[in-house]
């Protein structure tokens, strides 16, 4: 009797919070209504009692320009992306939504897609190279081959890039032009050329001088890291046609041998028998940050030696035709 007396009260109280749960589920239930009834009429009223407005046309406009007239008529601007358009200038607006011409509320968010212009890359540097391997080069980087010249050179065999426009690690777009001069090998007979004294003894430019009836003046540079009697820089520059009443002027190394060996470095570099020229660059880098110690064209099998000071210097990078192909510590000697 008593159990079921406990089951009667047991049931009765599952039934009684039943009830209040059903009861209070519906109070919140017609709460939530109510709330969003007189939210949902209040933003109507806030919405329509906005102004309405014609979408600017802002295809074409600068980035500054666009939000002027945005803002002009009371819109938003909001960036959606970027991309590349070769021609399009560079943050001008490509695309808009919504579209010009559409009435719509204050406030409302324009979207826009700007131009980044046409994409970039840089030029390879092609100083060195035959005719057909920079053309290869030149599609491999997604640039076109322009213009073609030829120019007399001593120093580079026919069909050698000799220079380059624009220049190498230079940014331009995408299937731009790159016109090179290209060696046309030696003159005829009765056309001098200056030769490439750079980083050569004095005495050859003295030979030569000799030899054609020319007058060399002479600077001296002592802080050069050359050893003495290297020629730093010439003018005319190599390969130009030059004559008798042309000035030839040489820049050269006068460093004087340091009293203990130890304080330099020996850079010692040969250039594989195989192949053609190359285009030799050796960069020493140090607290001052990097300084160019060699920039030229050099023949298969040439012997590169250069000396430089131990303090203050690091490092050396050797380049062969625009690419790191050796780096090398001052702690350890050259072999």
């Amino acid at each position: 009797m008593n159990e079921m007396l406990v089951k009667y009260y047991k049931s009765g109280s599952d039934f009684v919070h039943l009830k209040f749960i059903i009861k209070l589920s519906l109070v919140l239930l017609t709460l939530f209504f109510l709330t969003y009834f007189f939210f949902y009429i209040a933003m109507e009223s806030v919405i329509h009692h906005r102004a309405e407005v014609i979408v600017p046309d802002i295809k074409g406009k600068s980035s500054l320009a666009a939000l002027r007239l945005i803002s002009e008529n009371n819109l938003a601007l909001k960036i959606k992306g970027f991309e590349f358009n070769e021609a399009v200038p560079i943050g001008t607006v490509l695309r808009q939504a919504p579209e010009a011409g559409m009435t719509v509320r204050e406030n409302k968010i324009v979207r826009v897609i700007f131009s980044q212009g046409g994409e970039s890359v840089f030029t390879p540097n092609l100083v060195g190279l035959p005719l057909r391997n920079a053309e290869l080069l030149l599609r491999q980087r997604m640039l076109v081959l322009g213009e073609v010249s030829e120019a007399y050179s001593l120093k580079a065999e026919k069909g050698t890039v000799l220079s380059q426009d624009p220049n190498q690690e230079t940014s331009v777009s995408k299937n731009d032009m790159v016109q090179i001069v290209v060696s046309a090998g030696v003159p005829p007979s009765g056309i001098i050329l200056m030769p490439d004294f750079k980083q050569k003894k004095v005495d050859e430019a003295y030979k030569w001088a000799l030899d054609n009836n020319f007058t060399v003046i002479v600077t001296e540079d002592i802080a050069s890291l050359f050893p003495n009697g290297t020629v730093l820089e010439q003018n005319p520059s190599s390969d130009i046609i030059v004559n008798d009443k042309t000035q030839i002027t040489l820049t050269v190394s006068s460093r004087k041998i340091a009293a203990n060996p130890d304080d330099e470095y020996l850079i010692h570099y040969e250039i594989s028998q195989s192949g053609s020229q190359r285009h030799i660059r050796i960069v020493a880098i140090g607290h001052e940050g990097d300084k160019e110690v060699f920039n030229g064209l050099r023949d298969p099998g040439t012997k590169i030696d250069l000396i430089v000071p131990h303090e203050g210097i690091e490092k050396v990078r050797i380049f062969v035709n625009g690419i790191m192909v050796e780096e090398r510590r001052l702690n350890a000697k050259a072999e």
